[in-house]
């Protein structure tokens, strides 16, 4: 007699979705690894926000000091002698 033989497959239906929730997460997982993460939005990436790397220009200090200087908040000399501490001054 074959008793036991529908005993084993009462979880089997489980088993096909598990395997393609798995498949799908490695595929997303294999895509955010070699595709370089993802990103905000859609289309290449636009210039760097607050938290990105300085300009090529120059340093994030210089960047800080011309906007200190364009506010008001420093005369041109003083402007001028942080350029020099800075080591990109005249």
């Amino acid at each position: 007699m074959m008793w036991g033989y529908g005993q084993g497959m009462g979880w089997m239906w489980l088993w096909i979705p598990l395997l393609l929730i798995g498949i799908a997460l490695l595929v997303l997982l294999a895509v955010r690894v070699f595709g370089g993460g993802v990103r905000n939005g859609y289309g290449p990436p636009g210039p760097p926000g607050p938290g990105g790397p300085p300009p090529a220009g120059g340093s994030r200090a210089r960047q800080i000091l011309d906007e200190r200087f364009a506010r008001g908040e420093l005369t041109a000399d003083q402007y001028r002698e942080q350029l020099k501490v800075l080591g990109e001054g005249p």
